[in-house]
């Protein structure tokens, strides 16, 4: 079958994991004049605000009721928005159309990067246009610069300029998206549990004096339809609790979900939020 072509007013298709993001793309495509429909993953998706529009739920192993359901409710492009924290193979149970999937390649060699492209390839395969959260939230991907009225000193840009080439090396070995910054030392680096988690992990090995940076980044080789590592208040929030200083984000590697609150929030708690671009090393003459 051939992927449909760009439309945007096709029926929407959220594929939601957890978090508010989900809720953010069917309120912006329904105000766009777009009908969605929603699959909500079992024990990932939490937000109540998706019970506003028609959904179903079901497991994150049930690949084939996923795509038929899909298809039985018209949708023609496709969004994968939320956080879903790597399940075990037994905890997926996939079924025939899953199971099949993953022996392609052997669930157990593959990232969540890995994955990802391959649900992604699934997808399309059955005339899915994948279509990024960017695409339908133009205001999420960060810019260059300083988003906030707090400005970070000269420490603080080196931590962050050492946490980017840190997270993007994690990031090529499809580990994780993100570490943790103080006074040039890595505190944490992100792995399965998550940013929220390893925040707080960080908090533990703090040194004295000026606090750390959270550095979030794309994988070099991240599809950027799939997963772009993003923040929100409870990012700021939790990186204050922990002591953190500021953030540091890839420029056109990562989100902001409702950037307004997130900005101010960090204003009123004393964070810098930055844009940073990965700076490619000089090449010899």
């Amino acid at each position: 079958m051939t992927a449909p072509q760009d439309n945007p007013t096709a029926k929407l298709g959220i594929i939601a994991g957890g978090g508010a993001l989900p809720a953010r793309l069917a309120a912006a495509a329904t105000a766009a004049g777009r009908d969605v429909f929603i699959v909500k993953l079992d024990a990932h998706a939490d937000d109540p605000a998706l019970d506003d529009y028609a959904h179903t739920s079901l497991r994150i192993g049930a690949a084939a009721k996923i795509l038929d359901r899909l298809k039985s409710e018209e949708c023609r492009d496709v969004v994968l928005a939320g956080k879903v924290a790597r399940p075990s193979f037994a905890s997926i149970r996939p079924d025939w159309r899953a199971a099949k999937l993953l022996m392609k390649v052997g669930m157990k060699s593959l990232g969540d990067d890995g994955l990802l492209r391959l649900v992604a390839g699934e997808l399309e395969r059955d005339g899915f246009r994948l279509v990024g959260a960017h695409e339908i939230l133009g205001d999420l991907a960060v810019e260059d610069g300083i988003l906030g009225k707090v400005k970070p000193d000269d420490q603080a840009v080196s931590d962050a300029q050492h946490g980017l080439k840190v997270a993007r090396i994690l990031g090529a070995a499809d580990v994780g998206q993100g570490c943790v910054v103080q006074q040039g030392l890595v505190l944490a680096l992100e792995a399965i549990e998550g940013t929220d988690e390893m925040i707080r992990r960080s908090a533990n090995y703090r040194r004295e004096g000026v606090g750390g940076v959270l550095v979030k980044s794309a994988k070099p080789q991240q599809d950027r339809r799939l997963d772009l590592p993003a923040i929100g208040v409870s990012t700021v929030e939790n990186a204050h609790s922990a002591g953190l200083r500021g953030i540091a984000l890839l420029a056109g590697g990562t989100m902001i979900i409702d950037r307004e609150k997130t900005v101010k929030r960090a204003d009123e708690l004393g964070l810098f939020i930055i844009g940073l671009s990965v700076l490619e090393p000089a090449q010899d003459d």
